[in-house]
């Protein structure tokens, strides 16, 4: 089974099972990693699903849409990296990929 690697605020890493279909936001929150918010259930209309991609990963997981730019645009830490984990779509070809939960707003 394809995994994924989530770091949570406190610095602690998870390796959670990851299916093809679902979103990196699910993932985290089927692995009950709970300071994951996701307020919006993945509609891609708040910032609470808010992650690092890894630099080694950002290539795969692709460039945020203007949509979720906006959104990420209220948040004080956005970086580089920064993705709504409801917006990345799993697929094997991301298997292994490393997230970190960004700070909460």
């Amino acid at each position: 089974m394809s995994s994924i690697i989530v770091t949570t605020r406190d610095g602690t890493e998870h390796t959670l099972d990851a299916k093809p279909g679902m979103s990196v936001m699910e993932i985290i929150r089927e692995g009950r990693i709970d300071e994951l918010l996701a307020l919006c259930g993945g509609c891609c209309s708040c910032a609470t699903c808010h992650v690092f991609v890894a630099e080694e990963d950002r290539a795969r997981t692709g460039a945020a849409n203007a949509d979720e730019n906006d959104l990420l645009d209220s948040s004080d830490h956005k970086a580089a990296n920064s993705r709504l984990s409801c917006q990345i779509a799993f697929s094997p070809a991301l298997d292994g990929l490393r997230v970190t939960i960004a700070p909460e707003d």
